[in-house]
């Protein structure tokens, strides 16, 4: 996009987690769509396809969306994988960090163990909360209806 001149500061993979999947760009068509399909599997990136399958594991593991405070990284190197993932309530006093390595191929199942580990670790009155916490601000940032 040449804005190298915008970058104020490249944030290494150890000083903070992003939302999950964040910066991935991705694709979607019909799965019977064979013709696109031929397309997209030459912009597919694998080792970006892996991490991401990884990371919304994880999330699905932990019923998360994007109003939940869920964050999570994997990076595939030499065909293993390598993620960190952190789940916080709202208030941020209570945090829960996993760290997991595989090989690449087991993606899903390194993710979505990460995601067991963390809800187990965390309790089901933890995410309750934190569901509780995501539909009061839901419903906060509706616009009122006219009747």
């Amino acid at each position: 996009m040449s804005m190298e001149e915008h970058v104020t500061k490249i944030m290494e993979w150890d000083e903070m987690l992003p939302a999950i999947s964040q910066g991935a760009i991705s694709f979607q068509c019909r799965s019977d769509d064979e013709r696109v399909l031929k397309y997209m599997e030459a912009l597919n990136h694998e080792n970006t396809f892996q991490a991401v399958t990884c990371e919304r594991a994880f999330l699905a593991a932990l019923d998360g969306n994007c109003k939940t405070p869920i964050a999570g990284q994997a990076k595939v190197e030499d065909g293993k994988i390598r993620f960190r993932g952190l789940v916080s309530s709202p208030d941020g006093k209570q945090m829960f960090r996993i760290e997991r390595d595989g090989d690449a191929s087991d993606a899903v199942a390194l993710g979505r163990g990460a995601g067991e580990e963390v809800r187990k670790e965390a309790g089901e009155k933890f995410f309750e909360e934190m569901q509780a916490y995501v539909q009061l601000i839901q419903a906060a940032n509706e616009k009122p209806v006219r009747g």
